[in-house]
């Protein structure tokens, strides 16, 4: 019986053009990526690939993921720099504060949200600061 439990090893977020989506990602989490077959892109986030996924090859249109998908990060402010430039700061509050601020969280992260151009939401945590 094996002792350690399941864990996370890919997180997909669903695209409606995976060139544009590759820009963005490629900018905002300042890595490339890696192309693969089947209208995807992949990006080593730590040990979890988050795969981007362009559905629209099948007919389909993307559906934004549940919730926040959380990053945690060295340098906040050089992610936050990137993300206002590419315009995806999120529109919304958390707990009544803008969400797309850095700022320290109730709970004591150092955060901020952003919203990519499909409805997916993510968040950027500075290391040392997360809530586990």
């Amino acid at each position: 019986m094996s002792t350690t439990g399941p864990r996370i090893f890919r997180i997909t977020a669903e695209v409606a053009n995976l060139e544009d989506a590759t820009a963005f990602y490629s900018t905002l989490l300042g890595l490339p990526g890696q192309r693969h077959p089947g209208s995807r892109h992949y990006f080593n986030c730590g040990g979890v690939i988050l795969e981007i996924l362009d559905v629209t090859s099948g007919g389909m249109k993307p559906t934004p993921g549940p919730k926040s998908i959380y990053f945690a990060v060295d340098d906040l402010a050089g992610v936050h720099a990137r993300a206002k430039e590419l315009d995806a700061l999120a529109p919304f509050d958390v707990h009544g504060q803008p969400a797309g601020d850095m700022i320290e969280r109730p709970w004591g992260e150092r955060s901020f949200y952003v919203t990519d151009p499909w409805g997916n939401e993510l968040c950027f945590v500075v290391d040392g600061t997360l809530y586990t």
